[in-house]
């Protein structure tokens, strides 16, 4: 088993690592390194925060990504989601959310389980159970994910007198592409982003600096033919490669979706309660 703890680490256990006393450089001796030492200083603090991955990225985002997203909500694939409306144009460009942004800093959390989670789903439902994904099995993400950012945010902040502000997916920003565009994975078929490491299973966040840093390379697709997270879907929720209708996604149903859920997906749904893995888990990039 590769990764046998898998739990993401309490604020507690990250505050008594090495990012306080002794942390902090002065502006005349950061001032003498190089970027590429800077990033390291950067990408070393960001790793004993406890996140598994960091890469940074300019702030501008390709075309295409934008482009992507508005079809998506012109199909109207967005359902009950209309915050995702709203904020449309500040979404798909960081600098139009912050426009003195230098680098976005993008980082990742492995939450992967030790065990396919497809196993338990036919167990649980013979016992009269629920299936809850797995992503909502532990502590709150959002919680864990924006204190430690915070922590490495103040220690830029005090280190390099920059300005940042942190993110964790409750933001207008396009996480999946930064991710990409920062090389920390490739949005895959199912639309989630995927590492070559860590599978399907990463919480992003993002520290937006005005520090202007060298960015790293891109990640390339890795998909290649495979569309197993595409054939899987209980509900067809895929309207292709890398085309979700949130409509009929399980996680949308049984979450986001403010009505009754539609009585054509019901069956499909089964013993899904909260959240669905089903794309996720048959990616073969995963680690059990």
């Amino acid at each position: 088993r590769r990764y046998p703890h898998r739990r993401l680490l309490s604020i507690r256990q990250i505050t008594n690592r090495s990012l306080g006393a002794g942390s902090r450089l002065n502006a005349v001796s950061w001032s003498r390194m190089n970027r590429n030492d800077l990033r390291q200083q950067i990408r070393q603090r960001t790793l004993e925060a406890g996140f598994e991955v960091v890469g940074f990225a300019s702030p501008e985002i390709e075309n295409a990504a934008g482009q992507h997203l508005m079809e998506f909500l012109k199909q109207g694939y967005h359902g009950d989601m209309g915050w995702m409306v709203a904020k449309a144009e500040r979404r798909v460009s960081p600098q139009a959310l912050w426009s003195d942004v230098g680098t976005v800093i993008a980082v990742g959390a492995n939450y992967g389980p030790d065990h396919d989670p497809l196993s338990r789903l036919e167990p649980a439902r013979l016992a009269g159970q629920g299936n809850i994904s797995v992503y909502a099995r532990n502590d709150d993400y959002h919680d864990i994910m924006k204190k430690r950012l915070k922590l490495v945010g103040r220690w830029i902040y005090e280190t390099f007198s920059c300005e940042v502000k942190v993110f964790v997916d409750t933001a207008p920003v396009l996480e999946k592409p930064v991710g990409q565009k920062a090389g920390i994975g490739w949005q895959g078929k199912h639309t989630n982003l995927v590492s070559q490491q860590f599978g399907s299973w990463l919480f992003l966040g993002e520290i937006f600096t005005t520090l202007k840093l060298e960015p790293d390379d891109p990640e390339q697709d890795h998909c290649g033919s495979c569309q197993n997270c595409l054939d899987i879907c209980p509900t067809n929720a895929f309207d292709g490669p890398y085309r979700l209708d949130a409509r009929k996604c399980i996680s949308y149903l049984t979450i986001e979706h403010k009505g009754q859920i539609p009585a054509e997906f019901r069956a499909a749904i089964g013993n899904r309660i909260f959240g669905c893995d089903d794309c996720l888990a048959v990616c073969p990039w995963n680690k059990y």
